[in-house]
């Protein structure tokens, strides 16, 4: 098995491995590549399959579903991520999030798996809330040691939500719920329950406001920290090439699904594993 880096802050490219056949000791160096690099492109998995992917996810944990997006009718556990050519709707993915946050226990990590995809365009770019958080001045990194965040799916997946409202057109059948709006508090800086390092728990898809704070007077801060942590500084941008299996730590990034190919059809397929409810970091 061949690892290399993709980029100073976070992501490698991994290749001369067979997923559907690895040996423990390998996914076990699979895992251990995607901690340390928060998100690996697991390249020339072709022959993987649905069946291989979901064997590979249970192999990483317990699989666990997505609310208010439908999954395909025959696996609950997968959801079909596409858009075809033409299709003129807000991508699946697209804006910068942290998938599930606001669950009590959001995923560990997400696997997701090129089936089609465009020559060029659809790339996915990444942002590394670790170092994010360790490039704050010091002063900035007390302040936020003591504070909780909202988060809440109501935005995006909320009845009137921005799925609600752009449905149009959209091949992906997306579930808008009043109970979307329910809100779900975490430390805004935790632990990595792997490596004990510090993470800033922030992301502007799902994050409504700092606990005990009102919007408005939370804005300005989210503002600046979401503006770091979307730094090239602390991001990598990955071209998927049909085959590549992605898979990254969700406790420690955020990611955002570029919608630049009106022109080319693109499938992929999901699956997240069980985490554990986000720690705060003591410092």
């Amino acid at each position: 098995m061949k690892i290399s880096r993709l980029a100073t802050a976070l992501g490698a490219d991994i290749t001369n491995v067979d997923l559907l056949t690895a040996a423990d000791d390998t996914v076990d160096a699979v895992r251990a590549a995607a901690v340390e690099h928060s998100v690996v492109m697991v390249r020339d998995q072709k022959h993987l399959g649905l069946d291989g992917l979901e064997a590979f996810t249970r192999r990483l944990g317990t699989p666990i579903d997505t609310p208010f997006v439908k999954p395909m009718d025959d696996r609950p556990d997968v959801v079909q991520v596409v858009k075809e050519k033409g299709e003129r709707a807000l991508n699946f993915g697209g804006g910068w999030h942290t998938d599930l946050s606001y669950l009590m226990a959001p995923p560990s990590f997400t696997l997701l798996w090129a089936y089609d995809v465009p020559p060029y365009g659809g790339d996915t770019v990444w942002s590394n809330q670790t170092r994010a958080f360790e490039t704050l001045s010091s002063g900035l990194q007390q302040c936020l040691l003591g504070l909780r965040a909202v988060h809440s799916a109501g935005r995006p997946y909320g009845t009137g939500g921005v799925y609600d409202i752009t449905q149009k057109g959209r091949t992906m059948t997306i579930l808008p719920s009043a109970d979307a709006f329910a809100e779900q508090e975490h430390p805004v800086v935790s632990t990595h329950p792997d490596t004990a390092r510090p993470i800033l728990f922030l992301n502007s898809g799902y994050v409504t406001r700092f606990a005990g704070w009102a919007a408005h007077e939370s804005q300005a801060l989210l503002s600046q920290l979401y503006m770091h942590s979307q730094s090239e500084a602390n991001t990598c941008r990955a071209h998927w090439t049909n085959g590549t299996l992605a898979i990254w730590d969700n406790r420690s990034t955020q990611h955002n699904a570029i919608n630049d190919y009106p022109e080319f059809r693109r499938e992929l397929f999901r699956t997240t594993v069980a985490g554990t409810p986000p720690v705060a970091y003591a410092g």
